[in-house]
Order: C-alpha cells, then sequence, then structure tokens
C-alpha cells in the first residue's frame, strides 16, 4: 500500500489530523459515514463496513506506521471508527427492529460517544493489554475491545430506559 493512500485511511480521509484529542475527532468523524450507512442497508451494511474498516484499517495502520518507534500515532484513527462503528450496533439493530429512524435513537448515539471515549481513554482490562502489545494489531484491537465494551453500554442504558418507563 503507497504511504499516501495508507495515510489517507489511517487518518480517516485526515480527520485524525486535527487537533486537539485526535481520537475524539476521529470518533466524530465515524458518526455520519454510520448513520449513512445504516439508511443505505442498515445493520448489515454497518456491520460489512466495520469489517471492511478493521481489515483495510489494519493494512493501512501497517503501512503507515513502518519504520517509525510510534506504533499508534495520535493522527490515526481509522481504530476508533471501528470502534464506533461497534459501539452503535444495539443502535443500528434496535431501529431496524422497531422500524425507527435510527436518528430517533439519539440517546444511544450520546452514550456510545461518551462509552466509547471513556473506555477508549481510561484503557481497562483487555482494552489496555491490547493496546500494549505495541503493533498495529494492537492499535486496532484496543478500540474493538472499546467499542464492544461501549456497546455492552448503550444496550444496559436502553434496556435500563425501557425498565424504567
Amino acid at each position: 500500500m503507497q504511504r499516501s493512500t495508507a495515510k489517507l485511511i489511517a487518518t480517516f480521509f485526515y480527520s485524525g489530523l486535527l487537533k486537539p484529542a485526535s481520537g475524539t475527532w476521529g470518533t466524530l468523524a465515524a458518526l455520519p459515514f454510520a448513520w449513512l450507512l445504516h439508511v443505505i442497508g442498515g445493520p448489515i451494511a454497518l456491520t460489512g463496513a466495520t469489517i471492511a474498516a478493521y481489515l483495510i484499517g489494519l493494512k493501512a495502520t501497517e503501512a503507515y506506521t513502518a519504520g517509525s518507534d510510534d506504533h499508534d500515532p495520535s493522527e490515526v484513527v481509522i481504530d476508533e471508527v471501528v470502534g464506533m462503528w461497534i459501539t452503535l450496533f444495539p443502535v443500528s439493530f434496535g431501529a431496524q427492529m422497531m422500524g425507527a429512524d435510527i436518528l430517533a435513537l439519539y440517546p444511544g448515539w450520546i452514550v456510545g460517544f461518551l462509552a466509547f471515549r471513556f473506555f477508549d481513554i481510561t484503557k481497562f482490562g483487555p482494552i489496555g493489554t491490547a493496546d500494549r502489545r505495541g503493533d498495529a494489531t494492537g492499535v486496532m484491537m484496543d478500540d474493538v475491545y472499546a467499542g464492544i465494551a461501549a456497546a455492552i453500554t448503550v444496550a444496559g442504558a436502553a434496556y435500563l430506559g425501557h425498565a424504567m418507563m
């Protein structure tokens, strides 16, 4: 993969170059794409795109960081995109099951964004273990794990919200 292509993908269309808090910018950049994917093909499209982004992101991160001492430069945010899309799986599946507009489930988007950033920053348990690998797989997997933890948080919050009604 050419370095310029790797940079485009690894920085998710250069959103990772925004400062400060490039990880937050990358996470925000993931949101309209998640909405578009859901509108085009529901949770199946979002899931397929997530898998593709993981695989392509892994290769782009490997190419972008090749020869560098920094295995996880802050501008690499394709991992945040994958993690945020995983976070939104319960929202996408819930919207489809209810026949609702995915934007109507905005509390799930907000809880998901906040939970994902929390888990990505704090790096508890397996999230931190993956991050410490020191390679492109670790770069991608810590956000996969953070996305899973945030998705569980979103689903739990939805359950509690429904139970309290």
